[in-house]
């Protein structure tokens, strides 16, 4: 194991906020970059503090941001893998349910090791603990040696978690008995990030930094966990169990009010997981917490067997097929009768989550798409929905959870209680992100959650309201939503995919919407027609251009330009509906946020910032600013007076360009960026986008009278663009509500 932090080449690249390629240009151009420490040659590693130093002699960084430093000290502890025995809580959880008969799970099941990076979170996160429970007793220990600080620390750390998590809690966190240089200078990179903003948000923080490259199970939002929380509260649990809690997004929603109980296959990340929860408890909190988190795989290993309880909320792991379908054909677990199918790995997962909720509980479990239909499952989806078992499919907009490309689907199921009415054997289906605005099919960062929580919570309890007491069912929502009898859904196929069976949503307005659509779109062809006779004329030039270049780099270190990046942007809330002008908006909403999607896609911010006090600690963009997307290319947006753009905090994966309007014109920087030959030299590319390295971008060297006579050509010419795509939307909406309205039988032709 490594005593010295090590960063890669895409590391190096995150710290100076530049591309992967520029970093390959630095090894390349400057003979006194750090030579490799580790690695391999197609990915080397390198001493992280000779890194930063060359950095900052080459002013490319000023400070090392507190977080980056402590995600790279935790990166130099990580261990090497290697099979290890599971390890649960040890705990004895107070009797919730009773078991059936022949009991629950395989002992002998084996756990995968955690992750790379696991154990030093875990440590973290025992640290940040005893900064929020006991500071009185870090302040003690601080005042020690390094040598004494090695043994009492730990020794304190195990005391905390064996008072605050259960006597047997050694077993699942695995707190080192000695600390070394490495982990002690984590430590007190730990006491400054909490000293920041607390120690519950730094652990927030170092979990989203750790796993922002987790492609296959990323952390799990936090809105979409508050869903599944807030679905569950209705019927306010007394104990709430999720069987694959990752690192407890969803255990964390549900709050203290409960007794919580999860299991995680990875060791490192259920113990990351408890700490994470009991670092929101408050700090005044008797122990042990009614925390209940185990290791290993649910399936082969159940670490609650026996438990019943009031719900249970899960996010499963997608799409693996060694998941335990032969040793587990014949397991007391498969409610109904019915074995899942080798294939159908998610349909094991809600099976296991409905055996484990008390009869009339509530079972909530997010799945893929292709659940709903896959032929392999026709036959257990149908006897869910005959046991009266399955009440509820709600289609989620792409975006709403990880994997963010994939738009899932939310299975709603109570478990059948002995004298089941013929009436809970009907199942509502919900398409929530029909409800969206048009734009949130873009990305996770245009979703409207607090509408989509009012969509599917109300469309649900109204639902379950009505079924559990025999009221009326609620009227249904044509593209929204309806309630189905089972029996109707009984087929070859039992597809109960919510798109399949809703009718088509009425024309908005009918006729004359699009009457007020066909107006729109003649003025916009007006004014494009007015826009093509103020384009420039242009011709050839009597001989070829020879003026010197730059680079934006150069303009920026000779103080003609300041060049900010956004990275991931602050933390940010859906831009509330209202009417009225986005400046009025604005002021009643908060701070607009304008993210890359919102410039690539040519709208006004669709977020506001999170909090009351995140405005003063961000970038606002200013009148004559040019902002430009990090990703992709040909975009690039002068800020003017009064516009949207005009005062909104700089969002995610944004760069903002601020030049001297009496060295460099801002209409001439920005039409530079928008030609192709202006950014293509400094883009680098990977399999599915292109990055873009502004301090690379060339610029022709003229005087200002020259840029500002280009830059007005520019203009015109991006001004012509964008009444061009405004156009194109509206024809778009035009056609197809001509073609929905006259399929449908909603319209016909006069």
């Amino acid at each position: 194991m490594s005593e010295r932090p090590e960063v890669t080449p895409v590391e190096i690249a995150r710290l100076a906020g530049v591309g992967r390629a520029a970093v390959s240009n630095w090894r390349r151009r400057h003979p006194d970059f750090p030579q490799p420490v580790g690695g391999t040659d197609s990915s080397p590693s390198f001493a992280l503090d000779q890194v930063e130093e060359w950095l900052r002699r080459q002013g490319k960084i000023a400070e090392l941001p507190l977080l980056e430093r402590c995600h790279q000290q935790l990166e130099a502890l990580r261990e090497p893998a290697g099979a290890e025995p599971a390890a649960g809580h040890g705990g004895t959880p107070p009797a919730i349910g009773v078991p059936p008969a022949g009991g629950w799970g395989r002992p002998g099941g084996t756990p995968t090791r955690p992750k790379a990076g696991g154990r030093p979170l875990v440590l973290a996160g025992a640290v940040l603990l005893l900064l929020h429970r006991r500071p009185e007793r870090w302040a003690a220990l601080a005042e020690q040696s390094d040598t004494a600080l090695a043994l009492a620390l730990p020794r304190e750390l195990a005391e905390l978690a064996d008072e605050l998590l259960g006597p047997h809690s050694s077993a699942l966190l695995d707190l080192p008995r000695l600390l070394g240089s490495t982990q002690l200078g984590l430590v007190r990179l730990l006491v400054a990030l909490a000293r920041d903003g607390g120690p519950a948000a730094g652990y927030e923080q170092l979990l989203s930094r750790a796993t922002e490259g987790a492609a296959r199970q990323p952390l799990l939002p936090p809105q979409p966990a508050a869903l599944l929380a807030a679905l569950a509260a209705a019927d306010r649990p007394a104990a709430v169990l999720d069987p694959a809690c990752g690192l407890g997004a969803t255990l964390l929603a549900v709050g203290p009010e409960a007794v919580r109980y999860g299991q995680e296959r990875d060791r490192g990340a259920a113990g990351a997981a408890m700490l994470r929860l009991a670092l929101h408890a408050p700090p005044t909190a008797p122990g042990p917490l009614p925390l209940y988190l185990g290791a290993g795989d649910a399936l082969r290993a159940d670490a609650h067997p026996g438990l019943l309880a009031d719900a249970v909320l899960c996010r499963p792991p997608y799409n693996e097929r060694d998941w335990g379908h032969d040793e587990l054909r014949y397991d007391p677990r498969w409610l109904f009768d019915q074995a899942p199918p080798r294939t159908e790995p998610e349909l094991a997962w809600l099976l296991h989550c409905l055996a484990h909720t008390r009869p009339g509980g509530l079972t909530a479990v997010l799945l893929p798409p292709t659940v709903a239909s896959r032929r392999s499952g026709r036959r257990l989806r149908a006897e869910l929905l005959r046991g009266g078992a399955l009440r509820a499919v709600v289609a989620l907009p792409a975006g709403a959870a990880p994997p963010f490309g994939v738009p899932l689907h939310l299975w709603l199921l109570r478990r059948p209680e002995q004298q089941e009415p013929a009436a809970t054997r009907r199942l509502l289906l919900l398409d929530a992100a029909a409800t969206q605005p048009a734009g949130a099919a873009g990305g996770r960062d245009r979703i409207d959650w607090p509408e989509l929580h009012r969509t599917v919570l109300d469309t649900w309890t109204g639902f379950d309201r009505a079924v559990r007491q025999g009221e009326p069912l609620p009227a249904e929502r044509p593209g929204v939503h309806r309630v189905l009898d089972a029996i109707d859904l009984l087929d070859d196929e039992t597809d109960l995919a919510p798109a399949r069976h809703l009718p088509p949503p009425a024309a908005p307005g009918g006729a004359r919407e699009l009457d007020r659509l066909r107006d729109r779109l003649a003025e916009e062809l007006t004014a494009l027609a007015a826009l093509d006779r103020q384009l420039p004329a242009v011709t050839e030039p009597a001989e070829p251009a020879g003026t010197p270049l730059t680079t934006l780099g150069e303009l920026a270190r000779t103080g003609v330009l300041e060049v900010y990046s956004s990275g991931q942007g602050p933390a940010t809330l859906p831009q509330p509906s209202a009417g009225g002008t986005p400046t009025a908006v604005a002021a009643a909403a908060g701070t607009p946020v304008l993210t890359d999607q919102d410039l690539t896609d040519d709208q006004p911010p669709g977020a506001v910032l999170d909090g009351d006090g995140a405005g003063g600690a961000v970038l606002r963009a200013r009148p004559g600013d040019v902002l430009v997307p990090v990703l992709g290319g040909g975009t690039a947006l002068v800020v003017r007076p009064g516009e949207p753009a005009d005062g909104a905090a700089l969002g995610a994966r944004l760069h903002l360009l601020r030049p001297d309007p009496e060295l460099l014109d801002p209409e001439y920087l920005a039409g530079r960026l928008r030609s192709t030959a202006g950014s293509r030299w400094a883009s680098s590319h990977a399999s599915t986008t292109t990055r873009l390295d502004v301090r690379r971008v060339q610029l022709p060297r003229l005087p200002i009278e020259r840029q500002r006579e280009l830059g007005e050509a520019f203009r015109r010419a991006a001004a012509f663009e964008t009444r061009l795509r405004r156009a194109a939307r509206l024809g778009s909406l035009l056609a197809q509500g001509l073609t929905d309205g006259l399929a449908d039988g909603e319209l016909t032709v006069r």
